[in-house]
């Protein structure tokens, strides 16, 4: 008897020998579910070149005589699509161990000077995982004193896998982990020009005062898409200058594109600005006064603006707008070589893009393209070179090519 829904018939065929792993052509053809008894129908000398190595010339012939055998019997036969086999591979990426990185002669000892620590931000997900290891082998690469910085990591869930993969990475690093209660804001996100700035994951950063101990009282808040490739200690020594934030300031954007025409022709709404020079800064690179901020009340006035958003459409992009609401023209202003950002291209395709002239501290891939997806792809930007040696990822599958 033929079932009636339609599938995708695949047959993968392993064998061992000599601790080698081969398998068989995957041939897939969506068709109807055939009986048993169908596939008892074959002559044995087809059912045998099954587990042969097959040219792929060869292999379309064979499933062609195949639907031609079988798919007599099933009436929504459409077509045969012959596919690469990966080889089955872990849920979880695995990473290179990092090496050890060690304080030099000129770093204060910790244990008498506490408040040396340099504490670092970033939020944790799996998709972006491979840019996270990246990052901090980086921070710690190119820091005088490595061991004198902390990780505080937010984290939706807190996923062993994850954690684990940390651990084995960088087993001396110092780091804690932190769940971000991702109810706080699922009912204030409103829909961007892209999926991944609407993550409840994006706005952990305006949550930073209220999650981390109340002995943190500034951080680096960084994004998982950034290389930095100068000393970390000089951004965090930067004078906040009694501001609760500071960051690369750029007055040259055409600031009134990040809101849209019904925030500035409601002059309500467009008076915050009343009194600032608002300049945009990207918030995927910022040292944060977390006492000020929690004392002054921010994350109440960013969430206001959120709920303002979700009742009429004021911007586009994500939690980016909200601190631009708030903080734009009053934070500390910070030397542009701290963000080259805009490497991932633009939020809708993803271009390449050059860097931009003058010194660099830190490369950042904002945007829709991430290095690691574009080099795996072989479709690269030449800017995705200058962050491959710092890519821990340990593939641990092959394909077979046709």
């Amino acid at each position: 008897m033929v079932a009636t829904s339609i599938s995708l018939l695949r047959h993968y065929i392993f064998y061992g020998h000599n601790n080698r792993r081969h398998c068989c052509y995957n041939i897939s053809m969506p068709t109807m579910f055939l009986s048993t008894s169908s596939l008892s129908s074959l002559p044995p000398s087809l059912t045998s070149l099954l587990c042969m190595r097959l040219s792929p010339r060869f292999s379309f012939v064979l499933s062609t005589i195949l639907f031609l055998l079988l798919g007599c019997q099933a009436l929504a036969v459409t077509s045969i699509r012959v596919d690469v086999i990966r080889q089955p591979v872990s849920y979880f990426p695995a990473f290179r161990e990092a090496p050890a990185f060690r304080n030099g002669d000129e770093c204060p000892q910790l244990a008498l000077s506490p408040k040396a620590r340099i504490n670092i931000a970033m939020t944790l997900d799996a998709n972006y995982l491979r840019g996270t290891m990246a990052a901090i082998l980086s921070i710690l690469q190119h820091t005088a004193c490595p061991e004198s910085v902390v990780f505080h990591f937010l984290a939706t869930r807190l996923d062993h896998n994850i954690i684990a993969s940390i651990r084995s990475t960088f087993p001396y690093l110092d780091y804690h982990v932190y769940r971000f209660d991702s109810g706080r804001v699922r009912g204030r996100i409103s829909r961007s020009i892209r999926q991944a700035l609407d993550q409840p994951l994006n706005y952990a950063r305006i949550y930073l005062a209220d999650i981390l101990p109340l002995d943190v009282s500034r951080v680096i808040y960084l994004d998982s898409d950034v290389i930095v490739v100068d000393d970390i200690r000089t951004l965090w020594q930067v004078d906040l200058e009694n501001r609760v934030v500071a960051a690369p300031e750029y007055c040259h954007t055409n600031f009134s594109k990040y809101f849209t025409d019904a925030f500035w022709g409601d002059t309500s709404l467009s008076k915050t600005f009343k009194g600032r020079r608002p300049c945009y800064f990207n918030t995927g690179v910022m040292v944060m006064d977390v006492k000020g901020w929690r004392e002054g009340g921010y994350t109440k006035t960013v969430e206001d603006w959120m709920m303002v958003q979700k009742h009429k459409r004021i911007y586009h992009l994500g939690s980016l707008p909200p601190f631009l609401l708030v903080l734009a023209g009053n934070i500390r202003p910070v030397d542009h070589r701290w963000n080259q950002h805009g490497l991932g291209g633009d939020n809708w395709e993803g271009r390449c893009r050059s860097l931009h002239p003058g010194p660099i501290s830190l490369l950042h891939w904002s945007g829709k393209g991430k290095p690691w997806l574009r080099l795996d792809s072989r479709k690269p930007c030449t800017v995705d070179y200058l962050w491959a040696p710092y890519d821990l990822y340990q593939s641990s599958s092959r394909t077979l090519e046709e």
